[in-house]
């Protein structure tokens, strides 16, 4: 992975070793969706509830604690429900600029303990899961919602984490 910029605002990620589970499932993320990761630019923020929710207060409108967002650096959306999106390419540059994500230490704690879940397993699914929503992936619609989740199953297995759904 070229450029992975990660910001640790809340030192409980280190109990998780949030790096880690980022530079190892980002790339295989890439790589299982053809998109070459060594030219990819990436900032995932690490942050806790406030921060987060005043984020999504600010960019969704929705004053509450999330898990994860994300904001692409482009739209990717494909325009048919269900279909493909775009794949990214690269820029002047020659990076492919995916954008950015942030996740909440706190949100991410209590879904993995109410389903029972290793926080390292659900935190690296959330990290996919952003990391699609980059790509131009949604779960809106049904037909989305199937491509993409299959896709996080896909690559959580390649990772050797049983399927969050």
């Amino acid at each position: 992975m070229q450029a992975l910029d990660i910001v640790i605002e809340d030192a409980r990620w280190d109990v998780v070793g949030l790096a880690a589970l980022a530079r190892t499932a980002i790339p295989l993320a890439l790589t299982h969706l053809d998109v070459q990761a060594d030219i990819c630019e990436v900032t995932l923020l690490a942050c806790d509830d406030a921060h987060i929710a005043q984020l999504n207060t600010e960019f969704r409108g929705k004053a509450a604690p999330t898990n994860v967002l994300s904001w692409p650096a482009e739209e990717r959306a494909c325009a048919q429900r269900g279909g493909t999106p775009a794949p990214p390419s690269a820029g002047p540059d020659g990076m492919i600029e995916l954008g950015d994500m942030a996740i909440s230490f706190d949100t991410c704690l209590a879904e993995a303990n109410a389903a029972a879940k290793p926080l390292s397993a659900h935190t690296t699914h959330l990290i996919v899961h952003g990391l699609l929503h980059l790509l131009g992936y949604d779960h809106i619609h049904d037909a989305d919602a199937a491509l993409m989740e299959g896709l996080e199953v896909e690559i959580l297995g390649k990772l050797g984490l049983d399927d969050p759904y």
